[in-house]
């Protein structure tokens, strides 16, 4: 049996998926409301705030048990790499933020769609891993990693858009910047499907 009808390291980690659901789903609001680019923020960093406490809890329980229903470097990984891709949007939400951005071009909403579906293959991901259905979660792995192939042609196309649309360098160097981050946030969403694969893979 992979998992006991209770298990404080599956149930912490599906609400640590849902916190990351919840706080991309904000973001991909915030890049459409970006006159409320700071109460976002705010709201954003509360739900990264919530997901560090969901980590330690999965860290603090590793400490205390003997036996897990995993292999511990597992849980450890997916419950580091799902906070680490909740700490990278709250870092893009935060740097628009500072960046003062009024409006946010194609490409970033792109990467922001992106994120979203990212997110809800992982949660999908965990819920099959939680009921057992390995062989049915991979299609969310391979999900997870089609949508980061996605972004890396994305970010190819909007860096050779800039620079032959573009003429400001301050605004090149910022809108680099947040590409960057944007793409940066689906590899760690790729991280995650890594994880669940080798996971599946032991198991199988």
């Amino acid at each position: 049996m992979l998992f006991k009808k209770k298990d404080i390291f599956l149930e912490t980690l599906i609400l640590s998926a849902q916190n990351l659901k919840e706080s991309s789903d904000l973001f991909l609001e915030e890049i459409y409301n970006l006159h409320e680019v700071e109460e976002y923020a705010k709201k954003i960093k509360m739900l990264e705030d919530k997901g560090d406490e969901y980590t330690h809890t999965i860290i603090r329980a590793l400490n205390k048990t003997f036996i897990t229903p995993l292999e511990r470097e597992d849980i450890l990984g997916l419950a580091t790499k799902i906070d680490d891709v909740l700490d990278g949007i709250e870092e893009c939400a935060d740097r628009l933020c500072l960046y003062q951005v009024k409006e946010a071009d194609d490409y970033i909403k792109a990467f922001a769609q992106n994120i979203v579906k990212n997110a809800n293959e992982i949660i999908a991901a965990m819920n099959l891993l939680g009921q057992k259905k390995l062989q049915q979660m991979m299609k969310h792995v391979f999900r997870i990693n089609e949508l980061e192939n996605e972004a890396d042609h994305l970010l190819r196309e909007c860096i050779k858009d800039l620079f032959e649309k573009t003429d400001d360098p301050i605004l090149i160097i910022k809108k680099m910047q947040l590409y960057d981050m944007l793409e940066r946030i689906t590899d760690v969403c790729e991280d995650v499907a890594n994880i669940l694969e080798t996971l599946q893979m032991r198991n199988s």
